[in-house]
């Protein structure tokens, strides 16, 4: 899967969270269709059974509930993607990364392992800390292995890890430093690591001997050890499908740098010019390349340079959320899930309280067949009509956007305020109470880019009776 990640240190936040956001592209000429879940103890598999692989396991018994954001359709899998359970924990499973072939050739993908279909599902409903998702997740792996080439996110209160796998059993995790973002674009992306700092830095068992067995470390006189230049990939793929999308989100938070778009070295993480926002992450999940000879919308440039990069704001992303977690909150409201569905330069991203037993139809009950009743296929019909003449919609996309994420602010500030004088708050109320507002001014936004791509039909005629 094409995704794109953004981590957000508490130190590099505007409130103190912790942030975690993805996108959650599917492959070119696919679409996935999403809904929006809590899935409840009762509800998790004691004996769980992979649909792409032969993998099986059997469960623990104690479980907790997390929401998650599966396919609509049961065809391919769970694949939960993205959720905070109720210890406040929040898991983003995966963004689909590269390696090589001589760490492939070392220690070989598995057929009957795990994959991005099975993670969440496998890790989140045990876990109380950023920590033990690591932990947990590693063991899986160095147990059964998997398939593919995989980083995970994990969030609580305190921190932020990133797992990515290496080759078939082996993984590494580094903690992300609090007063730092940090991108990875469908790539390996650690650039720095140290094997005796436990506080900061996981690792499976054998690592270290599978390094050096293997020739991987290809570090000068055994300086600090690079992840990156060991386990993952330069290739002519990720000079314009990769490393662009990496330039052109440290170029937002870090105006000042001067960076080649197609550059191996874009660090890992950096530290902000100043703290980002919910909206900076949303805009930059959004990024098509604007001011620059490569958005593919632009009117600078010519047609190679347009579409010469893939852009982070793709027409094939089916869902993206930013999961919060706000320290200074009561256990009830610490965990936020932003959520958005279709593409990104065309979507909203609406917060929901995750402590609660079920979520809003409009985001839940997504159908195969189109649908305005569903936020997943008013959003994709709102991009498709949109898109062709996306200078003359966009003032009206833009002032949904602000909109409906004033309105989500909203709700979050009244509702933390109530809560402060001891209040009594619906939370299930109040995420019905978002989504219906979020469900008007979407289908608002819908009837004005009908009528205006209307009037820019190809077959148009200026002249009338």
């Amino acid at each position: 899967m094409g995704c794109t990640t953004v981590l957000v240190g508490k130190k590099a936040s505007y409130d103190g969270s912790a942030m975690i956001a993805r996108t959650e592209d599917s492959q070119n000429g696919s679409f996935c269709p999403k809904a929006f879940k809590v899935i409840q103890p009762k509800e998790q598999p004691n004996e769980y059974r992979s649909v792409l692989s032969s993998f099986r396991l059997t469960l623990p018994s104690q479980a907790l509930s997390y929401t998650s954001v599966p396919n609509a359709l049961p065809d391919e899998g769970i694949w939960g993607e993205a959720g905070i359970n109720e210890a406040n924990v929040a898991m983003s499973a995966t963004e689909t990364i590269t390696s090589n072939a001589r760490v492939l050739g070392a220690d070989p993908l598995v057929a009957s392992g795990i994959g991005e279909e099975d993670m969440l599902t496998l890790v989140l409903p045990y876990i109380r800390s950023a920590r033990e998702g690591v932990e947990r997740l590693g063991a899986l792996l160095e147990q059964y292995g998997t398939y593919e080439a995989n980083g995970v996110a994990f969030a609580d209160s305190d921190e932020i890890w990133w797992l990515e796998t290496v080759g078939g059993h082996r993984w590494i995790a580094r903690r992300v430093p609090d007063d730092t973002y940090v991108t990875n674009p469908n790539q390996l992306g650690i650039d720095y690591f140290e094997f005796n700092n436990p506080n900061d830095y996981l690792y499976a068992s054998d690592l270290r001997h599978f390094i050096e067995e293997h020739h991987l470390d290809l570090t000068y006189n055994h300086e600090h050890f690079n992840p990156r230049y060991a386990f993952g990939s330069q290739s002519d793929k990720d000079r314009r499908y990769n490393t662009p999308r990496s330039w052109a989100i440290q170029r937002f938070l870090n105006p000042d740098l001067q960076q080649d778009p197609q550059s191996f070295f874009q660090p890992w993480c950096q530290k902000p010019y100043r703290k980002i926002t919910i909206e900076d992450i949303k805009y930059v999940l959004s990024n098509h390349y604007q001011d620059t000879v490569y958005d593919p919308y632009g009117l600078t440039g010519d047609q190679t340079s347009r579409h010469r990069f893939r852009p982070i704001g793709i027409n094939r992303t089916s869902q993206t959320a930013i999961l919060q977690i706000r320290p200074d909150q009561p256990k009830e409201t610490r965990g936020i899930q932003w959520l958005a569905y279709g593409s990104m330069p065309f979507a909203t991203i609406v917060p929901f309280f995750t402590q609660v037993s079920k979520t809003p139809a409009y985001f839940a009950e997504t159908k195969a067949e189109v649908s305005t009743d569903s936020f997943y296929w008013a959003n994709r019909l709102i991009a498709a009509l949109a898109d062709s003449h996306f200078q003359q919609h966009e003032d009206d996309i833009m002032a949904y956007v602000e909109k409906t994420m004033a309105q989500g602010h909203a709700m979050l500030n009244r509702v933390d305020c109530a809560l402060a004088k001891d209040g009594s708050i619906d939370f299930e109320a109040e995420n019905q109470a978002m989504s219906d507002f979020v469900e008007e001014a979407t289908q608002d936004l819908l009837n004005q880019v009908l009528f205006r791509a209307s009037n820019l039909m190809t077959n148009h005629f200026s002249a009338s009776d």
